[in-house]
Formats: C-alpha cells, structure tokens, sequence
C-alpha cells in the first residue's frame, strides 16, 4: 500500500492524534489531584518531538516515505522516528517511578503515540535495501530486537500504569532486578537441567532414533512392526511417564535423561527414515549400475539426501527436549533444577524468581536451536531449501 493511505501514514497520523490528545487529557490523576502535561516537561517534550517529526517530515512528502529533502528524508528521517520512540518510552517509563495506578487518559495516549512511532520505525527498517551486507545483516538482527524490547516497554508501562498485583504479572524490571540477584541459583538449576538432563537425554534420544533408523532401513521386518510402536510410545503422556522414569532411575538427573530420550527418540526416528527415501530410484539406479553396495549408497547418496530431514528432528528435539526435562523435574527432583525452582516459588508466591527462571529456559532454548540451526545451514549449504 503506497501514498495517501499507506500504512505509514496511517500509523503515523494517528500517533499525531494521540501525542495532540496528550496535551489536552490528564496524564495523573491521584486523591482528586490532577497532573497535566504543561506541568510535567519532562513528558511535554516527547509529545512535542512526535508532532514536530510527523508535521514537517511526514506530511511533507508526496510519497508516504518521508521528507526527501537533504536535512530530513529517507533514512534520516526513520532513524529521527527511531530515536523520538525510543526516547519517549524511556521518559514515560521514568515518570511512573511512584505514579503505580495513577496513569490517566494522556499518559496513556502518549504510550500509544510511541508505540506506532515505534511500529512505523520498524515496518521503515524492514524495507530498507542496504548495498554493504553486513550493515543489511545488522539491520535484519536489529528488527526483532526492537520488536522484542517493545514488547518489554509495554509490559513494563501497563504492569506499573495499571498496579497489577505483582503476583498476577510483575513488571520487567523486577524480573531483572531479581534475577541478577539470583545468578548463583539460576546457573545451579541451569547445569543441573540443561547441562546434566537436556544435553545427555537429547544425545542418547536423538542417537538411538537414528541408528534404529538406519536399523528399520536395512531390515524391512523392523519398518512394519517397529514404527507403529514408536508411535504408540512418542503418544504416551508426558506427566504419567515422568513419574514411572523417576521411580526407575532416582531423583536426580538420569530420570529426567530418560524423559528427554523418550519424547526425542521418535521424532528422530520417523524423520531419518524419511529421509533415507528422499532419493529417487533413478539415483539408487545409477549407484547400482557402479556396483556400489548398500553401505556405499547409503553413505554416499542416502545419508546425505537424509541430512535436511535429520536437522529438522534435531531442531525439533532441541525444544522438546527442555520441555520435557522441566516438566519431568515437577514429580520429584533434588533441591536444584529449574522445574523444582518453579514449582517451589510458585508455591511462595516468588512470581518474580519463576519469570526469571523462565527467562532462562527460553535464552537456553533459543540459543540451542540456533545453533542447531547453524550448524544445519553450514551442512546442508548444498540444499535447494538453504540456497533459496
């Protein structure tokens, strides 16, 4: 959509609206006392820079995209937007340091105002078409970082503005403040989850899947009578047979590895010997007329056709397997590990401690995938799914 009704101009002729509304309503109200913009400036100047931004940069151009003058166009002026969003959202974070419930009508305009300020940033950055790669590459990165970050600005204002009770959602910053001062616990649950449980469960389950695989492969008998156990066992439920493997192996680490290989195995499995039939039979052909044999085609045609699907299970597991450790850690666990750090904080209505546990488990989880992710794009370059 292009020109007068661009998205853009959308977004940003309402922030116009909202920042006008927020010199007119009330930003505070408390015990009958009012607070106004004209006498809060630290909040008046964002209000201003969002009008001035959109009247002579916005507005002036014929095409939806900016000033395209020399001091105010293109780039300049998205950067400008940026920056006046980001800013305000700081000021308005500020100015609610003991203002909890007492947010009115203008100071919420205002966050609005910086929100699509913030959104026409973003939808600005996504169109860019930068010449040097690795400015582009940074560009790309930076997107859903400050998609992500506003997302914890508006989840900080709305906690604070509206006074939720801090153990229905406590705000950001508490969660931060907390968890820098648990680093000690929090790693000691990190090793004993992710490092004992995840890593070793993940390997044996998504090892055993594939030479089960290359088993099922090789012995038909195996592939009709095997697979549809496999099945039945990936549909068990995770809370009935987290129980059972804590009674076989103890407590500690091995029955939450046992849980991880239960729900990685399968998925492994059914994926590696899909993929051993990716080839078509004109390849098996051809590797037969070269008198190759059944480890020769496997390792040097099948294998490697296998290899897509082999990294989409283990992109797969990589979630599940953290998954299924932390529930696993609920139905009995030494006095450490991130699903016992839940289970007993919620019960003490340590809300803040949990937030900050699973702070922990989805950075390990999305490290982990990416660098699976990596190392399957690094391996697989060759694929048409990759090149593309």
């Amino acid at each position: 959509m292009s020109g007068l009704f661009s998205v853009r101009r959308i977004l940003l002729a309402v922030a116009a609206l909202c920042a006008l509304a927020s010199l007119v309503l009330p930003l505070f109200e408390a015990d009958g006392v009012i607070v106004r913009i004209w006498t809060a400036p630290a909040l008046f100047a964002p209000a201003l820079a969002i009008l001035v931004l959109i009247v002579v940069g916005q507005f002036t151009s014929p095409h939806g995209r900016g000033c395209e003058s020399a001091w105010l166009g293109g780039m300049t002026l998205d950067l400008a937007i940026g920056v006046v969003a980001h800013a305000g959202a700081f000021l308005l974070i500020g100015a609610l340091e003991g203002r909890a419930g007492e947010a009115a009508g203008g100071f919420w305009a205002l966050v609005v105002a910086c929100w699509l300020l913030a959104w026409a940033f973003v939808d600005a950055m996504a169109n860019w078409r930068l010449t040097d790669r690795n400015a582009q590459r940074v560009v790309n990165i930076a997107i859903p970082l400050v998609f992500g970050v506003w997302l914890l600005i508006l989840w900080q204002l709305i906690a604070v503005g509206f006074a939720i009770p801090q153990v229905l959602l406590p705000p950001p910053s508490m969660i931060g403040t907390r968890f820098a001062a648990s680093l000690p616990t929090l790693w000691a649950d990190f090793r004993q989850t992710f490092l004992q449980a995840v890593l070793i469960g993940y390997a044996l389950g998504c090892g055993s899947g594939f030479v089960v695989a290359i088993l099922v492969d090789r012995v038909p008998f195996l592939k009709r009578g095997l697979l549809p156990v496999g099945n039945l066992v990936s549909a068990l439920p995770i809370i009935g047979v987290a129980p059972i493997m804590v009674m076989w192996f103890g407590f500690d680490w091995p029955s939450k590895a046992a849980v991880v290989v239960i729900m990685t195995f399968f998925p492994m499995l059914v994926n590696t010997v899909t993929g051993l039939a990716a080839s078509e039979s004109m390849q098996r052909d051809l590797m037969t007329t070269y008198a190759a044999g059944y480890w020769q085609t496997l390792f040097k045609l099948r294998l490697p056709q296998a290899t897509p699907f082999i990294f989409n299970a283990l992109k797969i597991n990589s979630t599940l397997a953290l998954i299924g450790a932390i529930v696993a850690e609920f139905f009995g666990t030494p006095t450490v590990g991130m699903g016992f750090r839940i289970s007993t904080e919620v019960g003490r209505m340590n809300i803040d401690m949990v937030w900050a546990e699973i702070a922990v488990a989805a950075l390990a989880g999305s490290v982990f995938y990416g660098m699976v992710t990596l190392l399957g794009r690094a391996i697989t370059f060759w694929h048409p799914s990759v090149r593309g």
